[in-house]
């Protein structure tokens, strides 16, 4: 094969994957597309124990404890009765404990 076709045949290469990334998606492409079109899901993750999901759903939970703990600062004070100790649950929940 000759240098100026192997040239060419690079160049219609190079111009035909350039355009198959570069497709809209909006008419039918000559020979497909690499770009599929995405599709939003909405429900339960399908992997709920996946990285992703947990980290989610931690964060969630932070924002929500962050923002109750927020409020309650911010509200009134609370006065346990005598004998009674400030304990964290499990949670990171702050409780009184009274015996």
């Amino acid at each position: 094969m000759s240098t100026l076709k192997s040239a060419g045949l690079a160049a219609l290469t190079l111009l035909a994957v350039g355009a198959a990334l570069l497709w809209s998606g909006n008419g039918p492409a000559p020979f497909g597309s690499f770009i599929g079109q995405a599709e939003a899901r909405i429900g339960r993750p399908a992997t709920p124990m996946s990285y992703a999901g947990v980290a989610r759903r931690t964060t969630r939970r932070s924002v929500a404890y962050g923002a109750a703990a927020g409020a309650a600062a911010a509200g009134t004070y609370y006065y346990a009765a005598p004998g009674c100790r400030q304990v964290v649950n499990s949670y990171g929940q702050i409780v009184y404990r009274c015996p």
